[in-house]
């Protein structure tokens, strides 16, 4: 696939796209998108989907990233337009996240008017900053450190002005971070029939997975049948996220 960096943002640009998926990755490895979920975005690519994977660093105010990213996205995206290197003046947007990821583009239909036909959650966390920054809990307790909203102040967000219809919630079976019951309550009073969950097999970092390369050597060794079993395990987690993801997108297309 052919990355290319435009304006900040990670972008491939299939020949004949059908949509735009705005990508936003997990708190420590957002920085990278590219690289750290390269395997995952390059399946949206392959089935005629613009990617733009937007990098961002945490910091305690989730409002400004929320608000930095949205900003580095449409500017990307009215470049491809004005360069023609996307021709087609309408294609459907999708927002995909994964871990604080979620909660970015939560917030994005919250607080800003986008347009978007639809927005994916997988493995939606919205810890306190003690919980989710270790360094937090060695410093002083008076400290008021905290993100900016509340892990409290973003459901109510959420339940008052989250304006995204229809949503694809993901959550893994092996995966102590998730908190997607409370989000799935949340949405699914807001637009009831809209919101589908799903818990596939895998754990928080399922997403990250990459492509093994596995060779066996001249002869077949016990070490080389752990590999290629290694390699079936990690493989049966993604394909299974990645079937999820692009049979929600569009259920008509062909397998």
């Amino acid at each position: 696939m052919d990355w290319k960096e435009i304006r900040g943002n990670w972008v491939i640009i299939p020949r004949n796209p059908i949509g735009i998926i705005h990508f936003l990755g997990g708190a420590f490895v957002a920085t990278a998108p590219h690289l750290t979920y390269r395997w995952l975005l390059e399946q949206f690519a392959d089935k005629g989907y613009v990617v733009i994977a937007t990098p961002f660093i945490n910091t305690l105010d989730h409002s400004a990233i929320a608000q930095s990213v949205l900003l580095n996205f449409e500017r990307t995206r009215e470049r491809l337009q004005d360069s023609g290197e996307l021709r087609k003046l309408y294609l459907p947007t999708y927002g995909v996240g994964h871990s604080m990821g979620c909660k970015l583009h939560l917030l994005i239909g919250s607080q800003f008017k986008v347009e978007r036909a639809g927005n994916i959650l997988i493995s939606f966390n919205n810890y306190t900053a003690k919980e989710a920054i270790p360094l937090v809990e060695q410093l002083n307790s008076t400290l008021a450190i905290e993100f900016t909203p509340t892990p409290t102040e973003t459901n109510q967000l959420v339940q008052n002005s989250y304006q995204i219809r229809r949503n694809l919630i993901i959550k893994f079976s092996n995966d102590n971070l998730d908190q997607s019951a409370a989000l799935t309550k949340i949405l699914q009073n807001r637009f009831p029939e809209m919101v589908t969950v799903q818990t596939l097999s895998g754990n928080h970092t399922t997403p990250l997975g990459q492509d093994i390369k596995w060779q066996p050597g001249t002869s077949f060794t016990p070490f080389d049948a752990l590999g290629q079993w290694f390699k079936q395990e990690v493989y049966r987690d993604l394909n299974q996220l990645k079937k999820s993801l692009l049979l929600w997108l569009n259920p008509l297309a062909p397998p």
